[in-house]
């Protein structure tokens, strides 16, 4: 992305930063040195992506394709009060809490092929029924055929622990 540094006498400290007609116009003190700027950019810059990246974020698609799951694989039975995408959860795929009936899907299966989000989300689902990782609780989530690949591939990615 190009970079247009605006300079002002103005300002003491602060730096700001903003996207304007695909610029990233960075507004800074006109006494801060480049080489003090410069970690300063790199920082604003990550952080207009990942905004970016939240906002390309759909919870009402994420939704959808939950209820559809809902229908296939535990007949239209589970009730949930939110279902959202986490742009917080690095170590986990997704997260339940089901007296709350809240879950949280990470922002990173975004990027994964179809059947690995699906496979998070009845794997999530399911806890709503069984809130542990039992015989029962597997029963449910086996009833998507393609369980066993997406968790060799989330082991393949890093993110599907070993010995659950």
């Amino acid at each position: 992305m190009e970079t247009r540094i605006i300079r002002s006498r103005k300002r003491r400290k602060t730096i700001q930063a903003r996207e304007v007609d695909g610029v990233l116009e960075i507004r800074a003190p006109a006494l801060m040195s480049d080489h003090e700027l410069l970690p300063h950019i790199e920082g604003l810059r990550q952080r207009l992506e990942r905004r970016r990246e939240r906002s390309a974020l759909n919870d009402e698609v994420l939704e959808q394709r939950a209820q559809s799951l809902n229908q296939r694989y535990f007949e239209g039975r589970l009730r949930w009060t939110s279902m959202r995408w986490a742009t917080n959860q690095n170590k986990r795929w997704g997260s339940c809490a089901p007296v709350k009936g809240s879950i949280r899907i990470s922002h990173r299966l975004a990027e994964m092929p179809s059947f690995v989000l699906d496979y998070v989300l009845v794997h999530e689902l399911a806890h709503l029924l069984e809130a542990n990782h039992g015989k029962q609780f597997w029963k449910l989530v086996d009833r998507f055929p393609r369980t066993e690949r997406a968790r060799g591939f989330l082991m393949g990615a890093g993110m599907e622990p070993l010995d659950e």
